[in-house]
């Protein structure tokens, strides 16, 4: 978060100080604001150029010169949303406004195509058995199954890494040779792979328990047969941010009644819903745990994520939803395999 403060003015300023600002400052523009930081607009240096070329002298007030309908964005947009409405409109700088239009953070653009490294782990379970689609998976591993021309591991390893998170951990079992002889050490993708073999099957939990030395800051799981372009940075962001000490990916989900619904009060009917639709959340298999949950799970047993959720919630951790709008399909059959092959070159540019 950039010090808003170094970088604001009020309408009444004159234009030598906004050029001031913007001669020293590392953003290269000033925002006009009023109380509480309330947005008005953005000067840059060709506004201040284009107002002397105008007439106006150096003493004179910014406020009919600033640019009063700035591009903003809110807290919750993400980072590939914001890079491209900033490539779209030729801007450099973003304000970012919360949901009153007060400003709270600069975007900028360079500092947003470059990735930065992560030093948080990324565990990836891929040691299913992938029985839902034989025959597809009676030699090859699920994850290993070729979507877009590549498998949806090294999809999915790419995705991380372009946002900074390269310390990747393989949760490994059925027909690890296959994934182990493609992915190796993982320096060929840019990426440091660690394997885990699970000598037993351990639930999307149970293996983390293997590896509890490992994970010694917040971390994400992930199945390994998801193909989402979820901003990963942002997740992780949010996690922070709420002081959260387990997260959950969760994708809205829509749920048709294909029958009239008839609402009964004793043998009287109040109404009828004619195919209601519900709208529930379900989990999308892509979480974040900080180390502080890791004592929840017992050794070398069959553990699931959802049941170490319900413990967190027991045991008053905070625990919190991360709603995903991006691509998310879930590859459990042929018919989602299928999907994911006709659609992968309109989501993905790993």
């Amino acid at each position: 978060m950039k010090n808003i403060n170094k970088i604001k003015l009020t309408p009444n300023a004159t234009i030598k100080e906004a050029l001031q600002i913007i001669d020293v400052g590392a953003v290269k523009f000033a925002v006009i604001v009023k109380d509480n930081n309330f947005l008005l607009g953005t000067i840059t240096d060709g506004d201040i150029r284009r107002a002397i070329l105008d007439g106006k002298s150096l003493e004179d007030s910014i406020e009919d010169v600033y640019f009063r309908t700035p591009t903003t964005v809110t807290v919750k947009s993400t980072k590939e949303e914001i890079i491209n409405i900033c490539t779209s409109k030729k801007i450099y700088q973003i304000p970012v406004v919360d949901e009153h239009g007060h400003i709270i953070d600069i975007k900028i653009l360079d500092e947003l195509l470059k990735a930065q490294v992560q030093n948080n782990k990324v565990v990836l379970m891929v040691g299913g058995l992938g029985t839902r689609l034989r025959p597809l998976t009676e030699h090859t591993p699920k994850p290993m199954l070729k979507v877009g021309n590549k498998p949806i591991l090294e999809t999915i390893i790419l995705s991380f890494k372009k946002y900074g998170f390269t310390n990747i951990i393989l949760s490994v079992n059925y027909k690890s040779e296959v994934i182990k002889e493609y992915f190796k050490d993982g320096s060929e993708l840019g990426v440091t792979i660690e394997y885990i073999h699970e000598e037993k099957c351990m639930g999307t939990a149970g293996a983390l328990s293997l590896m509890r030395d490992k994970l010694l800051e917040p971390f994400f799981i992930m199945n390994g047969d998801l193909l989402t372009n979820i901003d990963f940075e942002n997740m992780m962001d949010y996690h922070l941010k709420n002081s959260a000490m387990a997260t959950m990916g969760v994708r809205e989900y829509d749920f048709q009644v294909p029958y009239g619904v008839v609402n009964v009060n004793g043998i009287n009917i109040k109404n009828i819903e004619e195919k209601p639709v519900h709208n529930f959340f379900v989990n999308a298999g892509v979480y974040i745990l900080s180390e502080e949950t890791l004592p929840l799970i017992p050794n070398d047993e069959f553990y699931d994520m959802p049941t170490l959720f319900e413990k967190t919630i027991a045991t008053k951790m905070k625990t919190i939803s991360f709603p995903i709008r991006e691509y998310w399909l879930d590859i459990g059959r042929i018919e989602e395999f299928k999907k994911a092959n006709s659609e992968y070159h309109e989501v993905f540019n790993v």
